[in-house]
């Protein structure tokens, strides 16, 4: 999943009172998009808009409410507003690029994080993102570059290892797949997709107990986790464990899985 950032930001004091009315209404809305209420936002960035038009955190801030109700196009046109009064924020380039890939935009999205790169060479979110779009683009020694700048700069966050994990599995790279997938781990040990995926490379590698013990500890994570129970199912129907693999993708089926239902049938009468 690729990585939004809200541009929450503060004001300086201004007393010019023109100045401070849209400041209030500018907080207001963000205090609303906190809270999840992104219409009433949009209500309060538009009277910020309204008052002061020239103020670049109105614009982008709507766009991040915006593209929270899924309107793209209208967060796209409000981060264009933004770029047009500070065409240096990193940031607004950066959640353009969100916006773009949300409407099916990968190359113009590309565009951006290479905008946002450009005026800060240290924005590992813009690294990661772009490492997403080239491995969804099938260029996946480019998504590996950008997955190892993106930890050359933050080797704490987890999810940049868990990406390159499955950019390297689908180059074949199994060790060092599994590497990526337990470094994910060792920083996020909650992280119940990680374990999935890292046992369905074990099974894949016809590691059956590890890949199984996986699966448990996904689901120990999230209980209704579907995709586990299922392959857990298939890994027990592997080592002839098929009561036990029938009871898993039952329980699948049971949770919408929806390869399990076919699995069911054809497998456990």
């Amino acid at each position: 999943m690729k990585k939004a950032i809200i541009l929450i930001l503060v004001f300086g004091l201004n007393t010019n009172l023109y100045s401070q009315t849209a400041e209030s209404f500018f907080k207001k809305g963000v205090e609303k998009e906190e809270l999840k209420d992104y219409l009433g936002a949009i209500k309060d960035y538009n009277k910020a808009i309204e008052i002061n038009p020239k103020v670049e955190e109105f614009y982008s801030n709507r766009g991040t409410a915006k593209e929270k109700l899924k309107y793209f196009s209208g967060a796209i046109a409000d981060y264009n507003k933004a770029i047009e009064i500070n065409p240096k924020d990193a940031d607004v380039y950066f959640n353009r690029g969100i916006a773009k890939s949300k409407s099916g935009n990968n190359l113009d999205e590309i565009a951006d994080y290479n905008k946002a790169i450009e005026i800060n060479p240290k924005h590992a979110d813009a690294y990661f993102n772009r490492g997403i779009t080239k491995d969804e683009l099938g260029d996946f020694q480019g998504a590996l570059a950008d997955y190892n700048r993106a930890i050359e700069i933050n080797p704490k966050d987890a999810d940049v290892y868990y990406n390159r994990g499955n950019t390297k599995k689908k180059l074949k790279d199994y060790s060092g797949a599994i590497a990526d997938y337990n470094k994910a781990i060792e920083i996020n040990p909650n992280d119940a997709v990680a374990y999935c995926n890292r046992g369905a490379l074990k099974e894949e590698m016809e590691e059956h107990q590890g890949a199984i013990e996986d699966y448990n500890k996904a689901i120990g994570i999230n209980p209704k986790y579907a995709k586990a129970y299922y392959n857990r199912g298939v890994t027990k129907f592997n080592i002839r464990q098929k009561n036990s693999g029938c009871l898993d993708l039952i329980k699948a089926r049971e949770l919408g899985y929806g390869l399990a239902d076919k699995t069911v049938k054809e497998n456990c009468k």
